[in-house]
Order: C-alpha cells, then structure tokens, then sequence
C-alpha cells in the first residue's frame, strides 16, 4: 500500500526528472557562454589585440539577445564624447578630465572567479544529472528523447 504522500513524491521526481533532463542542453549552453562572458571573451577591448573568434561572438549574442545576428557597433566619434551625447561640448562648456581607462578584464577578478566557479558548478551538476537519469531510471528512451528534445526545439526555433 503507498500513501499519499509517497505517491506525491514519486510524481515530483519524475516531474524534476524529466523537466531536467529537457532543459539540460540549455543549463549546459548558458553555464559555459556565461562563463566566457564573465572573461569578456566575446568582445573586444580597448586597447587591446584581442579578436574574438566568431563562434564565440554568436554564442554569447545568442545568450544575451536570442539571436545569431551579431550586430557591429559603430565607432565613437572622437569629437563626441560616448555618455552625454556631446551635450557639454554644444554649450561651450570644457570637456572634464577623461577618468583612467581600465580594462574590463582588470575590474572585479574576485567575482569574476566566483562566477567562473558557479558556471563550472552548474556544468558538473547538470552533467551528473544527466549520468544518474541514465543510471537509474528505467525508461531510457524517454530519458533520451527529452534531451534530444532539448536540443532540437530550440535549434529550430531559431529561425524565427
């Protein structure tokens, strides 16, 4: 005989089970794009030599706008200044000191580490999680169909 309760929680588990399994490709996807984000690998810096590859251009474009178009960002003007729209500069009034120009790779390391810590975090768990639903659940094609699942529905609605 199973109580309510039992039965409650068997119906959770495979509730969390089956929502995790499909929504797993993304953990995965978001995890490392968003690690490579914390580094500001996708972009690049003032100053520097870096280059982004493309893929990973299009990766974190897709993180952060859902969208493979990688739009370019026009050049400053060096007549206008970038935060006020040149407002100062129209009423005549003398440009302020420029502040020290800091890299965004050198600003907040300690969270940067934290936050490359979590995404690995997430990578690891999400990874076991997959492993134990193939250890331990019974049904292994509808453990399999989910995670293909998970990765076909959003490749397909991409285009749209």
């Amino acid at each position: 005989m199973t109580t309510k309760s039992h039965t409650t929680l068997r119906l959770l588990r495979q509730i969390h089970l089956y929502v995790g399994i499909f929504i797993s490709p993304a953990l995965l996807f978001f995890a490392f794009t968003g690690a490579m984000q914390t580094f500001s690998l996708h972009e690049t810096v003032r100053g520097s030599d870096y280059k982004p590859a493309r893929w990973v251009t299009v990766l974190a474009q897709l993180h952060k706008n859902q969208t493979t178009v990688v739009q370019q960002k026009k050049p400053a003007t060096p007549d206008r200044p970038k935060g006020d729209g040149g407002a100062d500069a129209a009423k005549g009034k003398p440009a302020e000191a420029a502040a020290p120009v800091v890299s965004k790779r050198q600003q907040h390391v300690p969270m940067k580490i934290f936050f490359l810590l979590v995404s690995l975090g997430l990578l690891t768990s999400t990874l076991t999680g997959i492993y134990m639903s193939y250890k331990y659940v019974r049904n292994r094609v509808v453990v399999t169909g989910l995670l293909v699942a998970g990765v076909v529905v959003p490749l397909v609605l991409l285009p749209f």
